[in-house]
């Protein structure tokens, strides 16, 4: 059950006056309510950082939106309902999200007040970041709240596709003891132990760093990949190799994990496919569009694929019918970063990057500061 949203009152807290070193300058008017700077909540309550959120209410007025479409948003924000907010919160990634793609056509329509917008979750495929930063808007995601939760579902699935685990699963499951003795019996004959192979990963960030730091303790495997930019300290830390290429990645890995961001493009289709080193294992626990899912599937049916996990979806939440069935494939809803933990970071750190940024300090994990323009 979602708490009530607390007031500074109910914290016991006064209401301050607005430092002159914030973002958003003096807002002089008789009520002392008004004098605060207004933020615009998008979607449910919060559930756990009740002491932070009281505090965001001291400094800020907290209008909210609730769940509510694009078209209504958009009226509300030309009728401007909300008045001239200086910043946008959005606590869950399964709640006010419903207007939609984040486009021109709605962050056209923000105040030109709005300076930050601070949401939940790791991906951010559904917002123009470079758009928003043309507009003066800091993005703000909440990647480093759920790293821990999407590594540990990483090194799940590189461990599925090694050891045959959906085939084994789905033959008990279906109670048939024909089946139960036909994954008894052969599945030793395709499966394999990661330790000593090569795990190739696509972006070295947070998430990356990560599952090659479990995957080379716990597992001894060797870490190869391939970034933008090349780490050289992550690469001692670990003892990685970074490749160049794409190209060279995919030739040598027999396992590769793409942990990147989508970019717009796809990374992998018949092409790339055809750079694999032939029966390596594919993981994606970034974005679904990466993926050409028609490719993969040739892929598999060609046996340069051996097996294959995935979280992420290319047309979530419709999952393709043919991957879904196959038994050395195993498919997930888009489910890595989902944790309580996740949550209540998710909730924190998007108050933290608010209350830092809008108080004259700095975004705590902002994502398009390389686009950012201030407007004169």
């Amino acid at each position: 059950m979602s708490a009530a949203t607390p007031t500074p009152q109910d914290a016991g807290l006064p209401a301050p006056p607005v430092l002159p070193s914030s973002r958003f300058g003096d807002q002089t008017t008789s009520s002392a309510s008004a004098t605060k700077p207004t933020i615009l909540h998008l979607g449910d309550d919060i559930r756990w950082n009740h002491e932070l959120y009281a505090e965001l209410s001291t400094k800020f007025r907290i209008e909210r939106s609730y769940s509510m479409g694009r078209e209504e948003f958009k009226t509300a924000l030309k009728e401007r309902k909300w008045g001239d907010f200086v910043g946008m919160y959005r606590p869950f990634w399964n709640t006010g999200g419903e207007m939609g793609n984040w486009d021109l056509e709605l962050i056209s329509l923000l105040p030109e007040s709005c300076k930050i917008y601070a949401s939940a979750g790791a991906g951010f495929d559904w917002v123009d970041t470079k758009t928003m930063a043309e507009h003066g808007i800091i993005y703000c995601n909440s990647a480093s709240a759920c790293t821990e939760s999407v590594v540990d579902v990483a090194i799940v699935l590189i461990l599925s596709a090694y050891r045959a685990i959906p085939w084994s699963f789905l033959a008990a499951r279906s109670c048939s003891a024909t089946e139960f003795a036909d994954a008894n019996q052969n599945i030793a004959a395709v499966t394999h132990n990661p330790n000593n192979t090569i795990l190739g990963i696509v972006g070295l960030g947070k998430i990356g760093y990560r599952i090659a730091q479990k995957a080379s303790t716990a597992f001894e495997m060797k870490i190869w990949y391939h970034d933008v930019v090349r780490m050289e300290e992550r690469e001692k830390a670990i003892g990685a190799k970074w490749c160049e290429t794409l190209e060279e990645l995919l030739k040598n890995s027999d396992c590769i994990v793409l942990a990147t961001p989508f970019s717009g493009a796809v990374l992998l289709s018949h092409a790339q496919f055809a750079q694999f080193k032939r029966g390596s294992r594919l993981i994606n626990i970034a974005r679904g569009k990466l993926i050409d899912e028609e490719a993969l599937l040739k892929a598999l049916d060609d046996g340069i694929i051996s097996a294959a996990g995935l979280d992420v979806h290319a047309h979530e939440p419709h999952v393709n019918k043919e991957l879904a069935q196959r038994k050395n494939v195993m498919v997930l809803s888009h489910t890595a970063g989902a944790s309580v933990e996740s949550h209540v970071g998710f909730e924190r750190l998007g108050m933290e990057n608010l209350l830092g940024f809008l108080g004259g300090g700095e975004a705590v994990t902002p994502v398009n500061l390389h686009w950012l323009k201030k407007r004169e």
